[in-house]
This record gives structure tokens, sequence and C-alpha cells, in this order.
């Protein structure tokens, strides 16, 4: 099969976009090779074709490895995309072989995301599919739109987006809890609002906001909180709150997690907004039975409320 245009891209037929969409992800001719299961001196010589259709160097040697050029960096997107359609294409009846289907997931997801249900997600992808590999990046302290540039294929997590282009799924509701260490002055008497407000206060915020959704609730009542300070992850912060008399927050489903380190929750007297866990994809996607795949899992990951 060719898939012609006109220009330096004629002759670059399906296979040639696969493993130019594999060299560009790994950055080397060895990993790809062995992704491919080929040799590298054939890996080497579908690189030198490449390079060839494409009018362009596509990896260049930087010290010991190897690096994109601009040209390639600027199709990556659109090579992943046009990869990923064709190979829905060419299921038969929109089903995918597990057992054998090598591809590697990017996935978006909040720190905490990944540390309760990580494991229980690789294991199930190790156990029906044990050729995906899942890869999972940390929220940027910028929004970027991941999902349509193609940098992510799933975002996983507090899912507030409102973009018309992007399909997005509800799972549950969350709520947020205080965290404080074990035998922390606050938990002698009962919590108030005022004595809650009353201490100092830990922000986890990936953009350092020194300010969230509680000071709105507690200006509500006439009281402020003092924040001493923000740290770029919620796991970061408990490991603040594990050593000093500072209180922080943690959502409901990520509890065991403070538990584990020693911490302990506490219901927040207060009226906060719920956070709704999801995921969110492109509409790219939706005709991907491996994709489709991979959102059923991440489903499944979820109870049925916060």
């Amino acid at each position: 099969m060719h898939m012609t245009q006109s220009g330096a891209a004629s002759g670059l037929d399906l296979n040639l976009l696969v493993a130019l969409d594999v060299l560009l992800e790994e950055s080397s001719v060895s990993r790809a090779a062995a992704r491919l299961h080929l040799s590298e001196p054939a890996m080497s010589r579908t690189l030198g074709r490449i390079r060839k259709a494409l009018g362009d160097p596509v990896l260049v040697r930087a010290g010991r490895t190897m690096v994109p050029t601009p040209h390639a960096l600027a199709i990556q997107v659109e090579v992943r995309a046009v990869v990923e359609r064709a190979c829905a294409l060419f299921l038969a009846g929109g089903r995918v072989d597990l057992a054998s289907l090598t591809r590697t997931f990017t996935v978006l997801a909040n720190e905490f995301f990944t540390a309760v249900f990580g494991a229980r997600l690789f294991a199930q992808v190790a156990r029906e599919a044990p050729g995906v590999r899942l890869r999972f990046l940390a929220e940027s302290h910028t929004d970027v739109p991941a999902l349509r540039e193609g940098v992510a294929d799933l975002e996983l997590g507090v899912i507030d987006t409102r973009s018309p282009e992007v399909r997005t799924e509800h799972f549950a509701d969350a709520r947020m809890l205080g965290v404080v260490r074990s035998g922390h002055p606050l938990l002698r008497r009962p919590i108030t609002a005022r004595r809650f407000a009353g201490g100092e206060h830990l922000i986890a915020s990936r953009r350092g906001r020194l300010e969230g959704p509680v000071d709105g609730a507690l200006a509500e009542q006439g009281l402020t909180r003092r924040v001493v300070g923000s740290v770029g992850t919620f796991p970061a912060s408990l490991f603040v709150l594990r050593e000093s008399d500072l209180i922080g927050l943690i959502t409901s489903q990520a509890g065991p997690l403070a538990t584990a380190l020693g911490l302990e929750t506490f219901e927040i007297p207060l009226d906060l907004p719920p956070l709704p866990f999801g995921m969110a994809w492109h509409p790219r996607h939706d005709a991907d039975p491996a994709h489709a795949w991979l959102r059923d899992r991440a489903r499944a990951l979820m109870p049925a409320g916060g």
C-alpha cells in the first residue's frame, strides 16, 4: 500500500510511517528496532528510506544520542495521528488483538491519580496487552492543549476542560479532606471552621497559587487563613506535612496515601465544591479500538462515588 502525496513524501508507505512514528518516539535506532522486531541494520536501512522520502535527516547525532530535526518535530504529531487512524481502519470489525498489540499510550494525570490507581492500571495492561507501555505525564504548570496537539492520548483526573473539541466522561465526584500529621494540635478538639482557619496552611498547586476554593468558602463565613506557601504536587505536600504542623488538603480517593505516611485526614467544616474525576480524549481516537480498550480499563479503576 502506498500513500502518495505530491512532493518529497511520495513513496512513503504505511510501514515507513509506522517506523517513523517509533523512531521519533524513541530517538534511537536500536530501541526502535527492538520495538518493531527488526535488526539494527534493517532499521538503519528503513531510516535511510525515510530520509530519502522526506528529504530530511529526521534524526541527527548529538554526542552519544540522536535528536529529531526541526522538520521531524513539526510533523511528529501528524505522523502519530495518521498511523493511529490507519491502524484503526485496518482492524476488522473494530476489534484489536491485545496479545499482539505493540503501542505506547501517553496518559496525562494528576500525581495523586497516578499514585492511587497507577499500579492497578499497569497490572491490568500487563495481563491483557503485554506489548503496551504506559507513559504517565504530570500536569504542567501551564495549560497546554496536550490532547489536541497529540502530546497525550488520554487525560485522567479532575476534568474541568470546556473545550468543545475534547470528549469527556465523568467517573465520580470526590471531595477534599484536610490532612495533618498524627498528633497535630488541631485534632485534639472538634474541628470548627474557625479552628481550621486559625492554623498555618500549605497549598499544593502546579501553578504556584497561594489561594484556592477553601479561601472563598472561609470568606463567606468572615474568616481568613494564613497560607505559608505552596508546593508543586500533592504527594510532595504530604512529606512536608508529616514533618510540620502545617495543614494541607487531599482528595478523598487519595486518603490511603496519607494513611500510609502516618498522616490523619479529617472532614473540612466548609461547603466546598466537588471534584469531578473522569477522563478526556481527542475525538480522533473515537474509532480506535485499542484506545477504546484503554478507556474501558481506566473507567473500571474508579469506584462509583467519591
